[in-house]
């Protein structure tokens, strides 16, 4: 009962510093009514501005109501049930995938914003503190230090940037300048689209392999009607790929029936499930790359029907693996 006054008051407060500040002089008469209250908590609730947020609220007998000394005086509230904490501390380790990029000093700065706003003493139910979800995250490169800011800086301002870049084969570190477009994050690896001058096309480079890297006071204008989903297929991954898209027809193992049934794996996919517990996936992708890994990563537990040239693709990988091991 006691939890649930003090909310009522808590809402009651920030509703009675909001009328105060309007100019509206309002008074006890006025606050009593809007809130269904006695005169007697309208006096503790003044009380309270003055004493916990240290208000510079008075009367003004003429106009007989109150006012702030301090025009520009406004109490720092923000108001967290106990779903918003459990729901905060779930969301907090999420951002480990986004270590060494500008969004987790943003976000670290945000609550630290938010946490201004809370009053001194906070009492939290511990089991409101989420300690029982844990995030497993793919293992993330390092980015170096002003790659991000410079990238969006180039967006917005529309300058071409040059850097040093080495592919993931390479140790040799190559010059590159390039219209930015757009960036794109895959599983916590960061890339950004654009226009490569020295290679005269659109290209896809990962920002972990950036190096000195610098605006030009040189400009360029993003293409008219440019689509970052016409130019990657953001359901397969970031590859850029000038071929059209093929038809694929993938047969899982029933084994594995459930686990492709309950997900989406394609905007547009089909899927059947077969008399046996077998299930057909059907889609359309020009990631030939990206499918060909993430069919690989099933094993035995899955069959490619269609396209030939990804049975020919899977089946050479395959016949590496063996090699390897019979070695």
């Amino acid at each position: 009962m006691a939890e649930r006054e003090d909310k009522f008051r808590t809402h009651r407060i920030i509703q009675i510093d909001e009328d105060i500040r309007s100019g509206m002089y309002p008074s006890v008469a006025y606050l009593m009514e809007k809130h269904g209250v006695s005169k007697r908590t309208i006096l503790r609730d003044i009380e309270f501005l003055r004493d916990r947020y240290n208000a510079p609220v008075e009367a003004d007998r003429t106009r007989k109501g109150y006012y702030y000394t301090d025009s520009t005086f406004a109490i720092k509230n923000v108001l967290l049930t106990e779903g918003d904490l459990f729901t905060i501390s779930t969301v907090m380790p999420l951002m480990e995938q986004y270590k060494n990029t500008p969004l987790e000093i943003q976000f670290k700065h945000m609550m630290g914003k938010i946490s201004e706003l809370l009053p001194n003493q906070v009492s939290v139910d511990s089991g409101f503190l989420n300690k029982d979800v844990s995030f497993i995250s793919d293992p993330l490169p390092q980015i170096e230090e002003g790659v991000f800011e410079k990238i969006f800086e180039a967006i917005k301002t529309r300058k071409v940037l040059s850097f040093m870049y080495r592919s993931v084969s390479s140790q040799e570190y190559k010059f590159k300048e390039l219209n930015p477009y757009h960036v794109l994050c895959q599983k916590g690896n960061w890339y950004v689209f654009g226009f490569d001058h020295g290679a005269n096309e659109k290209r896809i480079y990962a920002l972990s392999r950036f190096k000195e890297i610098k605006l030009t006071n040189e400009k360029y204008i993003i293409p008219e009607g440019f689509d970052i989903a016409k130019e990657v297929d953001l359901s397969f991954g970031i590859w850029y790929n000038k071929e059209a898209a093929c038809d694929y027809e993938l047969l899982f193992d029933a084994g594995m029936a459930n686990y492709i049934l309950e997900r989406e794996w394609y905007k547009d996919q089909k899927m059947e499930q077969k008399e046996d517990g077998s299930v057909l996936l059907k889609f359309s992708s020009n990631q030939k790359q990206q499918v060909c890994s993430w069919v690989m990563s099933f094993g035995n537990s899955v069959e490619v029907l269609e396209p030939a040239f990804l049975r020919e693709e899977i089946q050479k990988n395959a016949e590496k693996i063996l090699a390897k091991y019979r070695k």
